[in-house]
């Protein structure tokens, strides 16, 4: 019977900010069947595309958990979305890192 990895990323941030001030993004996460493991936060408006926005150091596993901080701020009223993406790394420099796990979405609401 094939095993099932467990892993598991999050991203955390404020329901609303203001326009201007930098506000707190943060996200962490895990995956087992990762030898290495790195967290992107990702950030969209307006329905536009992801981009990125900051990642965190690669770790290995058995190591501390996966996590990326950063501090954005919105010049323009509306809501702004937030996404953490977990990438597996074959190794500490691999330059072809896979996607393994998406967050949910977090908006927050610029005022």
């Amino acid at each position: 019977m094939p095993t099932h990895a467990k892993g598991t990323v999050e991203v955390t941030a404020p329901h609303t900010a203001a326009v201007g001030k930098a506000f707190t993004l943060s996200a962490h996460g895990d995956d087992d069947a990762a030898s290495y493991l790195r967290i992107c936060l990702q950030e969209r408006s307006g329905g536009r595309a992801w981009h990125r926005v900051a990642c965190g150091a690669v770790v290995e596993r058995g190591g501390p958990e996966a996590g990326a901080v950063t501090h954005p701020k919105s010049a323009r009223r509306g809501p702004v979305e937030f996404r953490a993406v977990a990438y597996g790394l074959t190794g500490p420099h691999d330059q072809r890192p896979q996607r393994w796990r998406t967050s949910a979405v977090a908006t927050v609401q610029v005022r």
